[in-house]
């Protein structure tokens, strides 16, 4: 199964400001944001990732940089902006203050029935859903039983586990991913395994290097320890 990383960018100053960004932009990293895309160099680890692919939002690219450039890093020789991972298209409600936009009558349907909406002028989440998995797909696809990082949004990465899990999209409002938040999974091409979710402190590279899980589990799994299976 490969091995799929899925990060959320950090702090923004959308964030911070309380707009719903889109993909408008210009939306840099926050001073929060900054501290945290450096303390994913070390999070993160030496890894030798089979594919890395990001957002092509600056927010993204900032997230991920500082490990680019650290010592763990083996370049970016892998490394591709895609378009799969761009943020939701939030139309004309882009760049609009989200305590605005919780009395649109639009908001109770996004809460309750994402798959029913499509944004004013923009894109729908079961749109949005299939481009952010065929991403995945051809990720996993790329190198079977490799591990590949994916750098994403919020919305994005909810929709992917909902996906990868079998989760109904209308009931991704159930998730929660934090900025520089680390989700990682199992995957193969008909099922997935959920193994870390929205994880802002724990260090991958042990979880990455650690024996992989056997195919059919019973009891839940024995975990590991100090990389080796229980």
């Amino acid at each position: 199964m490969a091995k799929i990383v899925l990060l959320r960018h950090a702090h923004s100053i959308a964030n911070s400001a309380g707009i719903l960004s889109g993909q408008l932009s210009g939306v840099s990293l926050s001073k929060d944001g900054v501290r945290q895309a450096n303390e994913l160099a070390e999070r993160i680890g030496a890894i030798a990732f089979d594919s890395i692919r990001v957002s092509p939002m600056q927010r993204c690219e900032e997230t991920i940089t500082p490990w680019i450039s650290s010592k763990f890093s083996r370049g970016i020789n892998n490394y591709q902006l895609d378009d799969g991972l761009i943020e939701m298209d939030y139309g004309t409600w882009s760049g609009r203050k989200l305590s605005s936009l919780r009395r649109e009558p639009l908001w109770k349907l996004i809460q309750s029935t994402p798959s029913k909406v499509k944004f004013p002028e923009g894109e729908r989440f079961t749109a949005m859903q299939k481009r952010a998995l065929a991403s995945v797909y051809d990720a996993a696809k790329s190198k079977k039983n490799g591990a590949h990082l994916l750098v994403s949004h919020g919305d994005v990465i909810k929709a992917i586990v909902a996906g990868l899990i079998d989760l109904k999209l209308d009931n991704f409002q159930s998730l929660v991913i934090d900025p520089a938040s680390i989700t990682f999974l199992d995957v193969d091409a008909d099922s997935a395994r959920l193994i870390m979710f929205n994880d802002t402190r724990t260090a991958i590279a042990p979880l990455l290097k650690a024996k992989k899980t056997g195919k059919t589990l019973l009891g839940g799994g024995a975990g590991t320890v100090h990389g080796k299976q229980r």
